[in-house]
């Protein structure tokens, strides 16, 4: 029993094969995947795969290299599309310094609106940072203290300080298919000290595909590596692991439910 918490399964990446795609999950015992949002327009895709596969559920947001297309995004924006029992979470949002897709004052700018919408729904936000450690702790810490909200720091592959300050105000940690790289040594570390309630693992498919299937077209099956590498990291059993970190999914994602849990 598995949760990938974390893939993109209404990217074109899977438009032929989606059918195999669910029974490669199924078959490898992930029993419940997270769609998270890519932009709000794609939400109805989404939620199309959500319909036809009840263990998937869904997030809608704008991720920050989108974020010049939504600089006139609105709080109602997000929250008017949170209706749909399937939605469990805004995101994904963030800021991305690396690519730099957008203009950093639009990725600021639509990521405090995703907060915001964060906080009105009382859904989980999910964060996306790379290369963007500080200007990410100043607006999650600034938000936190006008009124508390849950989330994940996803894909974590920042500094022990970010990690840090994620904890401190309740948030959890999901781990990919990069602890699974050889140049990873730096992360492992930081992953081996975060507390075990408060990690989660997924995939990022159809990105970031763990060794041994580095260079493949990532997808939810692909978590059993991330688990297993993950399970080695904390020195516990695998079973130990699939079950704590799907436990720590459904405390975050409340509004996802765990009657598929298991089978």
């Amino acid at each position: 029993m598995l949760v990938d918490s974390h893939c993109h399964l209404d990217f074109d990446d899977f438009e032929n094969d989606i059918d195999e795609i669910m029974k490669n999950a199924k078959d490898s015992g992930v029993t419940t995947m997270l769609n998270a949002g890519n932009n709000i327009d794609d939400l109805e895709n989404q939620l199309k795969i959500s319909e036809k596969y009840p263990f998937v559920f869904s997030a809608t947001g704008v991720k920050p290299n989108n974020a010049s297309d939504y600089k006139d995004l609105k709080v109602e924006d997000l929250t008017s599309r949170t209706n749909n029992k399937n939605i469990v979470a805004i995101g994904e949002c963030g800021l991305d310094y690396y690519y730099n897709n957008s203009p950093k004052e639009d990725q600021i700018k639509v990521f405090k609106v995703q907060i915001k919408a964060a906080q009105e729904t009382n859904l989980p936000l999910i964060v996306h940072t790379r290369d963007a450690d500080e200007d990410t702790i100043k607006i999650l810490g600034d938000a936190y203290k006008e009124k508390p909200f849950t989330g994940v720091i996803h894909c974590f592959s920042s500094s022990k300080k970010l990690a840090e300050f994620a904890l401190s105000i309740g948030f959890y940690i999901s781990v990919s298919g990069m602890i699974t790289f050889n140049k990873a040594q730096e992360l492992r570390d930081i992953i081996k000290d975060i507390p075990m309630e408060k990690l989660l693992i997924e995939t990022d498919s159809p990105f970031l595909a763990p060794v041994p299937m580095r260079g493949k077209r990532n997808q939810p099956a692909y978590v059993t590596h991330t688990a297993e590498k993950l399970a080695e990291i904390k020195n516990m059993s695998f079973d130990d692991l699939a079950y704590i970190t799907s436990d720590n999914f459904y405390d975050l994602f409340t509004r996802a439910s765990n009657k598929n849990r298991g089978k």
